[in-house]
């Protein structure tokens, strides 16, 4: 298993920081991570959503933080395809590919807000074809340099675009995952599959099995294995019980205003989202009582003790998950708390777990 980071960089009213100093402790904390050893840092895109994400310029900060890092992989979770024009996607990303000297990972997917496709002019029930032609162009543009495209959504005469990526024929792709079929079409495809905070682990689970069992279908050549990133709340210290007290209020406001952001979805059946619909059925319980002990029952988060973290994450590797995209703190806690959760997972939990 490998371990990396996540960030919504969320600035909540309570927390008594503004977006300065939470953007620039984050960047301190990954740099902290960069030596600690941990593999990926990702940061997601999301436009709208006040004290829960201000992670509006993903590529900005990644930008920055090429420059703070040395070793550790810059990631998109995600890029939501459908509202951005797909050269200006590949050439961004291309940008900061060099910049970091090849240590991009590319996370896309559709996207999942009402309010930004609105804001962005898009039609959701395009969101598929969207984002299967915008992928489309960023390949061509990475791998070749050049783009001739001719498309439902986009018409381009062999336009030349630069700059082209270290990485060659392009970065380690990624896909966000939701619906069982999500996660069959990235492994059909070949690429990894996220999972995001906002599934039980049983559910997550099942899909992971859908996902290698399509990998495996499609008879990928050698040197193509699968991937599955999954994303969690952790929080860890030596003091099992202190970790709990510390974490219950960072992750009871994180995952309250997470499940808070994908209601109108879960509200309402939108033309191609149909399997929201589905696990439905769980909102109801979770807004009743978004606490940390139902959030632990259904897998969603890890806080604990290093031997409690260490049996929690052990479950996950043997389910399939090469890669923890830790909330370390939900990304509500002071950063002197989170920098300690760092190092005790850096220190006692991480190396017991890693991948040779």
């Amino acid at each position: 298993m490998r371990f990396d980071l996540f960030n919504e960089l969320s600035v909540p009213a309570h927390g008594q920081r503004d977006e300065r100093q939470v953007f620039r402790e984050t960047l301190e904390e990954w740099a902290l991570a960069d030596e600690l050893g941990f593999d990926t840092a990702w940061l997601v895109e999301h436009h709208f959503m006040p004290e829960y994400s201000h992670a509006t310029a993903p590529a900005l900060f990644l930008a920055a933080a090429a420059q703070r890092t040395r070793r550790m992989r810059l990631g998109h979770a995600v890029v939501p395809l459908p509202y951005h024009h797909p050269v200006r996607v590949a050439e961004s990303t291309a940008t900061l590919d060099v910049l970091s000297e090849g240590r991009v990972e590319f996370g896309f997917g559709r996207g999942f807000s009402p309010s930004e496709y609105a804001a962005f002019g898009v039609r959701m029930a395009d969101s598929r074809t969207l984002t299967a032609e915008s992928l489309a162009i960023c390949r061509q543009a990475w791998a070749e340099g050049r783009v001739d495209h001719h498309g439902d959504h986009w018409d381009f005469d062999d336009l030349a675009v630069t700059p082209r990526p270290l990485q060659q024929p392009h970065p380690p792709l990624w896909s966000a995952a939701v619906s069982p079929e999500s996660f069959e079409l990235a492994g059909s495809e070949g690429i990894g599959a996220l999972a995001g905070p906002f599934k039980p682990w049983f559910m997550v689970r099942e899909d992971i099995r859908r996902y290698r069992e399509a990998f495996t279908a499609a008879g990928h050549p050698a040197g193509v294995e699968p991937r599955v990133g999954m994303t969690l709340g952790i929080f860890c210290l030596p003091d099992g019980r202190e970790a709990r007290r510390l974490a219950r209020p960072a992750v009871e406001w994180f995952y309250g205003h997470l499940l808070g952001q994908t209601r109108p979805v879960l509200k309402s059946l939108y033309e191609g989202y149909e399997y929201y619909q589905k696990w439905g059925r769980w909102r109801p319980l979770l807004e009743r009582a978004v606490s940390l002990r139902l959030l632990e029952a259904l897998g969603m988060v890890i806080v604990g003790d290093p031997a409690h973290c260490r049996r929690r994450l052990a479950e996950l590797a043997e389910a399939g998950v090469d890669h923890t995209l830790c909330a370390v703190g939900a990304g509500a806690l002071p950063t002197g708390e989170t920098r300690r959760s760092l190092h005790t997972l850096a220190e006692e939990v991480i190396p017991a777990l890693r991948e040779p």
